[in-house]
This record gives structure tokens, sequence and C-alpha cells, in this order.
């Protein structure tokens, strides 16, 4: 599986982005997709996660309310709304697959395939 994201950019405080994923590969929507994010001089960090059905989500406690995760299977995509942006939200982000391999949906052992990562900066 590949990834690609993007729709990053640069929003004033309070905005929103759309970021999405696209992904190549028939076992796609078969796995779990998750977004991580890295500001600069800190550690990658879980953002959210959605099962492959799409019917279950789970967020980070820095952003829950704020983003929503979704995917659409038949285009091989996810998605990331992010609303209500705040200037910490700032970093790279990256969205990830995998099969299953942990019970925590934050567990990088679950997310064996990465894309390069968009860039989202909040301005205050």
């Amino acid at each position: 599986v590949q990834l690609q994201a993007s729709g990053g950019g640069l929003v004033q405080s309070g905005g929103s982005l759309r970021l999405s994923c696209a992904a190549s590969g028939r076992t796609f929507s078969s796995f779990p997709l998750g977004w991580f994010r890295q500001a600069p001089g800190k550690e990658r960090e879980f953002v959210a996660r959605i099962n492959w059905t799409g019917g279950n989500t789970y967020y980070a406690d820095s952003v829950k309310g704020r983003f929503t995760i979704s995917r659409d299977n038949a285009k091989n995509t996810g998605y990331l709304q992010m609303n209500s942006l705040k200037p910490e939200d700032t970093a790279v982000y990256y969205c990830a697959t995998g099969p299953i391999r942990s019970g925590l949906a934050y567990d990088v052992r679950n997310y064996i395939y990465w894309g390069q990562g968009t860039q989202v900066t909040v301005s205050s």
C-alpha cells in the first residue's frame, strides 16, 4: 500500500483544513486508517483512527470535538477534517495504515505503511 497525504497549508487560528490521504493497493479498504502528526522538536503523536468500515473512530483528547476522520473506500481515500484550528496544531501530518497488531488505536505497530506527510501551519 502506498499513501499520499495532501491538503495542508497555512491557516489562521480558528480556521479549517481538510487533509486527504490517497491510497494505492486493494488492501487499503481492509485496514484501519490513522493520522499522526509531528511538530518541530517533538515526538510524533497520534491524532485519530478509523476502522476499515468507517463505522468506528477514535481521537486523541487534544483534537476531540474539532477533528473528524473519515474514509471513502470506493475512492481509496481517507480524510481528516480539521476545524477550530489552534497554533498548537501546527505540525507535519501523516496518514498511515496496516494490518492490526494491537488493540490500541494509537499503537504504531498497527501502522506499517506511511504517507510522506503534509505541513499544516496555524497562525495566531
